[in-house]
């Protein structure tokens, strides 16, 4: 299956809650990010909306193929991560897209 050897990208979208502003960004700095980037996903983009009825981020990570994703997310680590990470925010959202060379939402 060819397929499953391609590039995959987890998107994550949500809102920043205000009043958590710091603890957030200490943790998806000093946590959140490095720890993915262990388990074998690779920060690919982070976006801010400045303007329209969006999330207020969308992070993207890629995964070298299906099955490295599938057990990132599957693992008690990305458990633990994706539900401290939901403390911080609000409107979460947790996509999988194949890797394309544009925008991708």
């Amino acid at each position: 299956m060819e397929s499953e050897s391609q590039p995959v990208k987890l998107l994550l979208t949500f809102d920043p809650v205000p009043e958590t502003r710091e603890s957030y960004f200490n943790y998806v700095l000093g946590e959140f990010v490095p720890t993915l980037e262990h388990l074998g996903l690779t920060m690919s983009e982070a976006w801010h909306t400045a303007y329209g009825e969006y999330p207020l981020r969308l992070t993207a990570f890629v995964a070298q193929d299906q099955e490295t994703l599938d057990r990132v997310l599957a693992s008690d680590t990305f458990k633990e991560l994706e539900s401290r990470l939901q403390s911080y925010v609000v409107n979460y959202t947790r996509r999988v897209v194949r890797v394309r060379s544009r925008f991708q939402f």
